[in-house]
């Protein structure tokens, strides 16, 4: 198996701090953090050619998850994305700008706005949305399929301990 840079990592820690003794934990979390950045990184460039941040994809995303008629509230849109409302509403702001969602009068509270994708926000998103998903298809075909689906799992796994 190569070595990559956790590994050095790892080395340099055992030869100053033995005392630490398993760095696996160190060693698995490094690389979900790197592999979280470079992806990152590269579905930032994926996104670009449509015109948007992978912040505000997140937006467009949700509501596109949400089903139609595609609008949510500005604090289902903070919860979901785990974001401060003030957060919310600068991406908000950005994407009704480049006209890719609109704000709308909530009919349940007349004090507040839902934001709804516009056709062009829902044609954006859906193409991105594609253009990244080939991105990750691309990156996961260097494992044999049940490998990635053993990883996946495991990944859940270990999602759902981290939040207790």
């Amino acid at each position: 198996m190569q070595q990559d840079g956790v590994d050095a990592i790892g080395d340099q820690w055992r030869a100053e701090r033995p005392d630490l003794g398993d760095l696996l934990p160190m060693e698995l979390f490094g690389r979900v953090y790197r592999i979280a950045a470079l992806m990152g990184e590269r579905v930032e460039r994926v996104y670009q050619p449509f015109g948007i941040t992978r912040a505000e994809f997140d937006v467009l995303a949700t509501l596109r998850r949400s089903g139609e008629p595609y609008n949510l509230s500005p604090k289902q849109l903070s919860d979901t994305l785990m974001l401060t409302t003030g957060g919310m509403t600068g991406r908000l702001d950005r994407l009704e700008k480049a006209g890719l969602i609109e704000r709308q009068p909530n009919l349940d509270d007349r004090r507040s706005l839902r934001a709804q994708l516009t056709p062009s926000g829902k044609d954006t998103v859906d193409k991105a949305v594609a253009a990244g998903l080939e991105l990750q298809r691309q990156i996961l075909a260097k494992l044999a399929p049940d490998d990635a689906r053993r990883l996946a799992d495991l990944l859940r796994e270990l999602l759902a301990a981290a939040r207790y």
